[in-house]
C-alpha cells in the first residue's frame, strides 16, 4: 500500500513540474501555412507575418497556468523547516493563443 501511495505522490510531482514550462512563442511552418502559439501575453511576431502577406485563417485560445506558487498547507506549517506541508497551486492564469496563418 505504501508503494502505491509513493507512486501517486511521484506522479503528482511530475505532473506539476511538467506544467511549469516557461511561456514561449512557437512557430510551426509548412509551405503554405504557419501555426503561431503565443503564451501568457508574450510579444509575438504575428504582425511581421501579416505584413509579409500571410492571413489569419483560424484563431482560438485556451486558458493556461502562467506561473505557480507554493503555499502552506495549514496555519501552523513552517515552509522553511517543514517541506512536507507545502502545496503548489496556480498563481497566474493567462491565455495561450493559437493562430493558423496561410498564404
Amino acid at each position: 500500500m505504501k508503494a502505491n501511495k509513493r507512486f501517486t505522490y511521484i506522479f503528482i510531482i511530475f505532473f506539476l513540474i511538467g506544467g511549469c514550462k516557461a511561456p514561449e512563442n512557437e512557430v510551426t511552418e509548412n509551405e503554405n501555412s504557419i501555426e503561431i502559439i503565443v503564451s501568457c501575453g508574450e510579444d509575438s511576431n504575428l504582425e511581421k507575418y501579416i505584413n509579409e502577406g500571410w492571413t489569419i485563417k483560424q484563431e482560438y485560445s485556451e486558458e493556461k497556468v502562467c506561473s505557480w506558487k507554493t503555499i502552506a498547507a495549514s496555519k501552523d506549517c513552517n515552509l522553511e523547516k517543514d517541506k512536507g506541508c507545502k502545496i503548489v497551486k496556480p498563481d497566474k492564469i493567462g491565455e495561450e493563443k493559437f493562430y493558423l496563418l496561410e498564404k
